[in-house]
């Protein structure tokens, strides 16, 4: 994601119980200076079973929805404007955030469930892997009330690549809630898969790999962490990297740990980026018992 002194914020509701969540979230939160958020509803006729004059009644009724949004989220302080329209949200919501040249786009989830899994592939899902920009999927906090209205615990996972370095700049050059926590993860990922163990190694080349490993995992871990500090932000103390599937160890921290919002970096909108998505930042976008922030670079997403 750019850091900008800007930022563009697409929070993008339905009648959902699950966007009151976004809007409490969007609304409490510290955004940098000039900040702009639009209030988007997309009037979903694909699932659509009225007569089609009827289309009409439905997007009045979805600007009182997204008025009714912008009022609390104005009374934060922000500069808020809104947009309806007709269409499928699938496409219309990254299509609209590339249109007005998005930064975040906010999407509503339920909890992490069977349920939320059907939920999430409908919308947002479609949302977080073709958007030209970051992805936030907004879950309510165990605690209640929206997490950004206290101290938050963030969670950043960081591999090295520049993606990471880029979701670790980002969340550097945001502004948090008074006595924010930030835990860096780094892991060092099996060298083969489990029960895939070849029948002939090289012992020393395997050890080899594994070194280079532990220090790329060491290096990513200290990176992080001192451009974090150097921001100012309270960190959680991780002294070395962890080992195994990242995808796990993500969501198993986050929950143990208490994460209000995990946040990983992703690449562009190129095919192999869907490939690295359902590896690790949907997984756990899809999973996860709290917020996930995916960031994507919105110059290398245009690409």
């Amino acid at each position: 994601m750019k850091v900008k002194n800007v930022m563009r914020v697409l929070v993008a509701i339905d009648f959902s119980g699950a966007s009151q969540y976004v809007i409490a979230e969007a609304a409490s939160r510290p955004w940098p200076s000039g900040t702009v958020l639009c209030v988007q509803n997309v009037v979903d006729i694909w699932n659509w079973e009225g007569p089609p004059e009827l289309i009409e009644d439905a997007k009045s009724q979805a600007k009182s929805l997204v008025t009714a949004a912008a009022s609390e989220l104005t009374r934060s302080g922000q500069e808020v404007i809104s947009e309806v329209e007709a269409g499928f949200p699938k496409k219309a919501i990254p299509e609209y955030a590339k249109e007005w040249g998005a930064d975040l786009v906010m999407v509503g989830s339920h909890r992490s469930n069977a349920l939320s899994r059907f939920l999430l592939g409908s919308v947002a899902q479609a949302v977080l892997r073709t958007a030209p920009c970051s992805v936030e999927i907004v879950r309510p906090s165990a605690r209640g009330a929206p997490g950004s209205s206290r101290g938050m615990k963030i969670l950043v996972g960081t591999d090295g690549s520049d993606c990471s370095e880029k979701a670790i700049q980002s969340v550097a050059n945001r502004p948090w809630p008074a006595e924010t926590e930030v835990q860096v993860i780094s892991v060092r990922e099996p060298l083969f898969p489990a029960g895939e163990m070849p029948m002939a190694f090289d012992p020393a080349l395997t050890q080899e790999v594994l070194d280079r490993e532990r220090c790329r995992a060491e290096d990513a871990l200290k990176t992080a962490r001192q451009a974090l500090s150097s921001a100012g932000l309270k960190l959680y103390d991780s002294a070395e990297p962890l080992f195994g599937d990242p995808r796990n160890i993500l969501l198993d921290q986050a929950k143990f740990w208490g994460a209000d919002l995990i946040i990983v970096g992703s690449h562009g909108r190129h095919g192999l980026d869907r490939v690295l998505l359902g590896s690790v930042s949907e997984a756990v976008a899809m999973h996860a018992h709290c917020s996930v922030e995916v960031i994507r670079d919105s110059a290398q997403a245009g690409a």
